[in-house]
């Protein structure tokens, strides 16, 4: 696996000091510890950027309004509930991996670059679009990454990302809908 540069997606800033590992007790899964640390690094980068979309769809749920609010209250409902799923999959994943998993929203909002909208209740077609390009910019993520962690012959995180991105494409799609 090729050294994959460890500077955050977002400030450029590496994931700082923080405590990884397993407490001494090494991984032995096939795959050496250094793409091991890289590929939960590449991981915790995923799970800051699934936080932030997880957070954004939550608060467009609360203040959807407009003639679609039933079904768009209902959508985002659905969608936040399965973007939890994947942080919960995802951050597991890290520590299956032997490293600790980000878990603070400020070492989310400095790896990700997913935009928040901070003081803003943008109008429900606008949320959509939004939303639908978030999903989007983690489908290309994704994509990018699955590349050094396939390099690693790591199937069990592959398998995890192909799910991922499938859960990605059928949610953006969803929201495209309502565009067309």
């Amino acid at each position: 696996m090729k050294s994959i540069n460890k500077k955050s997606t977002r400030k450029n800033t590496k994931i700082k000091d923080m405590d990884t590992g397993t407490d001494g007790i090494r991984v032995d899964i096939g795959i050496e510890n250094k793409a091991l640390s890289e590929i939960a690094h590449l991981l915790n980068i995923l799970l800051a950027h699934e936080y932030s979309l997880y957070t954004k769809t939550l608060k467009f749920h609360w203040n959807v309004r407009g003639k679609h609010f039933g079904a768009l209250h209902k959508l985002f409902n659905d969608q936040y509930e399965q973007l939890f799923a994947i942080i919960d999959r995802v951050a597991e994943r890290v520590r299956a991996l032997g490293e600790f998993s980000l878990g603070t929203l400020e070492e989310f909002k400095e790896h990700t670059k997913i935009k928040e909208e901070s003081g803003k209740n943008p109008a429900d077609l606008e949320m959509i679009k939004l939303l639908m390009l978030d999903h989007e910019l983690v489908i290309r993520l994704i994509r990018k990454y699955s590349k050094d962690v396939d390099s690693a012959k790591d199937e069990g995180t592959m398998n995890m990302l192909g799910d991922i991105i499938e859960t990605h494409e059928k949610m953006a799609w969803m929201l495209r809908s309502h565009l067309e």
